[in-house]
């Protein structure tokens, strides 16, 4: 089997509208999290979120996109125009040999919502492309529609972990030859007025803001966003001189079987260890760990639950962060976004910093990073685990040429 990496990525998150600027945000720090907006008062127990500011759709947008991109779709096609100009995917590959594996879980809200609502409250029509619009592989076949990718093409939806099952999909085609190359992710928008409302009613949502592995930990802080990534495999991308950002070396999944929204750390633990298993490594190569870390009380004991079960003594002091701390939970989008920030981790030789929090002493992860610390460490996981109980993780290596 082929070695894959990944030589191109964009983004449009809270904390940056492409990756430079993602990068510079993620190791400063600098949060995404601001007071919601354009809700009345009172309506919602929280006050804060992480959506995307000052996003601009008409820069990115062709004339034939504009009645049929709506807000998540947008996101994903910026995200896929970045990520192809800086690999020069498409002018190294036929479009018939190129994957687009995207995860999305809620689907075009913001389309479909408004027409919904005016029909319940008003009658009337809905307006004609509104399914178009509103279905969850809009994204996906707006980019294959914009670059002439017309290989295997499919939206992804496994809740939370969406764009991380996407990514490991691609992953394993591009592997096995089934494609030469796959841009995969994950985009999401579904910040509506309805959605935040059915996130309320569940009481999981910080009314401050997520504080992951923190011991007054509240809650998650809502997102939006997306991130996408080209992979090919290694020996046709060091042959035409293609940026390298990592190595993907394995893909872990699970299911819980157990509840719809109370995790079962044997669920998580298995996703992670079948992640290295495709790696070929063990527990001890790892050296940091990108955790789903939503910050609520349950499934943050879950997750470090499951961790002491990967990694024994050594999950004590393992390096262990969430960057939802910065970007929040952007739902189908989130496995994608911590990819991308898992990946410049290792390239940057810096582990983004969890905040200065009181970790939960409880959790017995000591090594859990207040701070940005400098690493040599050549292995890292990234975790999604979903509601459901669906899990997926990969496994990344820093590329040395």
């Amino acid at each position: 089997m082929r070695r894959v990496v990944l030589t191109g990525a964009g983004c449009v998150t809270a904390i940056g509208h492409d990756v430079a600027t993602f990068r510079s945000n993620l190791f400063a720090g600098i949060s995404g999290i601001h007071d919601v907006e354009d809700v009345p008062p009172g309506e919602l127990h929280f006050s804060t979120i992480a959506s995307v500011r000052g996003f601009v759709a008409s820069d990115w947008l062709m004339a034939s996109q504009t009645k049929l991109a709506e807000r998540s779709s947008q996101f994903a096609i910026a995200s896929a125009r970045q990520a192809l100009s800086a690999s020069g995917l498409m002018k190294a590959y036929a479009g018939s040999d190129v994957a687009a594996v995207f995860g999305c879980s809620a689907g075009g809200r913001t389309a479909e919502e408004p027409e919904t609502a005016k029909l319940y409250t008003q009658g009337g029509r809905i307006h004609p492309l509104t399914v178009p619009r509103a279905m969850a592989s809009a994204g996906t076949s707006l980019v294959c529609i914009e670059h002439g990718i017309t290989g295997p093409a499919y939206n992804v939806s496994t809740a939370c972990a969406s764009g991380a099952h996407a990514l490991g999909q691609a992953f394993h085609m591009v592997r096995s030859g089934m494609v030469e190359a796959a841009i995969a992710g994950g985009h999401e928008a579904p910040l509506t007025f309805g959605f935040l409302k059915g996130w309320d009613s569940l009481h999981v949502v910080s009314p401050t803001v997520c504080r992951p592995f923190a011991a007054d930990r509240d809650g998650m802080t809502l997102g939006e966003g997306a991130a996408l990534v080209t992979m090919e495999a290694m020996d046709a991308a060091v042959a035409r001189g293609a940026p390298v950002l990592a190595e993907i070396v394995g893909f872990g999944m699970s299911s819980d079987g157990h509840h719809m929204t109370q995790a079962n750390p044997a669920g998580p633990a298995a996703a992670m260890l079948r992640a290295l298993q495709d790696a070929h490594a063990m527990p001890s190569e790892v050296g940091y760990v990108n955790a789903h870390g939503t910050g609520t009380d349950v499934n943050d004991r879950a997750e470090a639950d499951a961790l002491h079960r990967v990694f024994g003594d050594d999950a004590r002091t393992l390096p262990v962060s969430s960057t939802k701390r910065l970007h929040g939970h952007a739902m189908g989008a989130s496995g994608a976004i911590e990819l991308l920030a898992t990946a410049l981790a290792l390239h940057e030789g810096v582990l983004p910093g969890n905040g200065h929090i009181h970790v939960d002493e409880a959790l017995n992860l000591q090594g859990v990073l207040r701070e940005n610390r400098k690493t040599d460490a050549s292995m890292a996981l990234t975790n999604s685990f979903a509601f459901g109980g669906l899990n997926a993780v990969i496994a990344l290596r820093r590329y040395v040429p």
